[in-house]
């Protein structure tokens, strides 16, 4: 199945796409599509549901998206976990992953405004896959028991500021949580539909131009391995989000670097994912 949330009369609305050009509205049927949903197997038993129930439908054309998750506790982020982005980077390529967090208030839809922050002259875009946690991961024996944790698969932007994250001291976290970091969807791919998470095609356009163009498949650590490896050391639990990196092309290892200013339009997507567009604005 592929999730939406959507903004009707002033609340969100939780649907499931039929095709591109139709939804089920499906909001009388769970609470959200949040931490509780997934927790109580609701992915199997909306899907049981809707082989019988009579679902209103509504029109895709025209719907204000909103992120396909709600607001979940925590999103963790993988980084340098593609070579190629870490050699632009100019960094070492990690034997183990790194890890940071975001705020979950970063969290806007796929058309949202990307809001550049005071002072920032080096606002960058990440075009990245994220997991979206359907069980809970505490102390993995295997990667392989990862794959019955994950509900399923969402298009994420990991907007950063690389002076807040590299040049200011401290941990990256300040540069990668200012507000509208986070744009996520347009639609949540439940993980069964997924046949092969390494195997997606991936890319971000700013005005137009190619930024970056890459591939699932060049990760360093892939999905599987990146949930047993988190347990480890924290427990994930269903809604938890993990970005899990970006390929080459991101502004910073550009020569010179280039990046977003106000007016910018980003527009970035992942084969099966859907795909996402961003007016950058200045902060107020």
């Amino acid at each position: 199945m592929r999730l939406i949330r959507f903004e009707q009369d002033g609340s969100i609305r939780q649907g499931v796409l039929v095709d591109g050009t139709a939804a089920l509205d499906v909001t009388d049927y769970v609470d959200d599509f949040d931490g509780a949903f997934f927790a109580a197997g609701g992915v199997a038993g909306l899907a049981k549901q809707l082989v019988t129930a009579v679902v209103p439908t509504v029109a895709v054309e025209g719907l204000h998206l909103a992120s396909p998750v709600a607001r979940t506790p925590i999103i963790v982020c993988i980084g340098l976990n593609y070579s190629d982005h870490a050699r632009e980077s100019g960094a070492q390529v990690p034997t183990e992953p790194i890890v940071f967090l975001k705020t979950a208030a970063t969290i806007v839809g796929p058309e949202a405004d990307v809001i550049i922050p005071r002072r920032s002259l080096k606002t960058d875009w990440e075009v990245e896959l994220g997991v979206v946690m359907g069980g809970v991961a505490r102390y993995l024996d295997s990667p392989d028991d990862a794959r019955a944790l994950i509900a399923g698969y969402v298009l994420s932007d990991d907007v950063s500021e690389r002076e807040f994250q590299l040049e200011r001291g401290g941990q990256w976290d300040k540069g990668k949580s200012c507000e509208t970091f986070n744009p996520l969807g347009p639609w949540l791919v439940t993980a069964d539909e997924i046949s092969d998470p390494q195997a997606l095609g991936m890319w971000c356009d700013v005005n137009g131009e190619r930024m970056q163009d890459g591939n699932t498949a060049d990760m360093i650590f892939g999905v599987h391995h990146l949930v047993w490896y988190l347990s480890q050391f924290m427990v994930l639990h269903p809604g938890d989000i993990i970005n899990t990196g970006t390929p080459a092309g991101v502004g910073l290892g550009m020569s010179p670097p280039r990046y977003l200013v106000a007016g910018d339009v980003m527009t970035l997507g992942i084969e099966g994912l859907g795909e996402q567009r961003h007016v950058c604005v200045a902060a107020d």
